[in-house]
């Protein structure tokens, strides 16, 4: 998708000093989507620790009755 943004030149010049690799505009910006997606997963899932999940006895779990033939 085509879009037509300003971008603070500042703040390019200065992720360039950190990645050298990062050559063009648009793979500075996507970096930078990719970076900001990943931390809002961390981020759901720091907030999610302790909901939900498993309810059950481990205990009670491991000790099970094998059938004999």
């Amino acid at each position: 998708m085509r879009t037509n943004v300003e971008i603070d030149e500042n703040k390019i010049e200065k992720i360039r000093d950190f990645d050298q690799n990062l050559k063009t505009k648009k793979e500075i910006i996507d970096f930078a989507l990719s970076e900001l997606i990943n931390q809002m997963r961390r981020q759901r899932l720091l907030q999610s620790k302790g909901k939900g999940g498993w309810d059950d006895d481990l205990e009670k779990m491991r000790t099970y009755d094998v059938p004999s033939f």
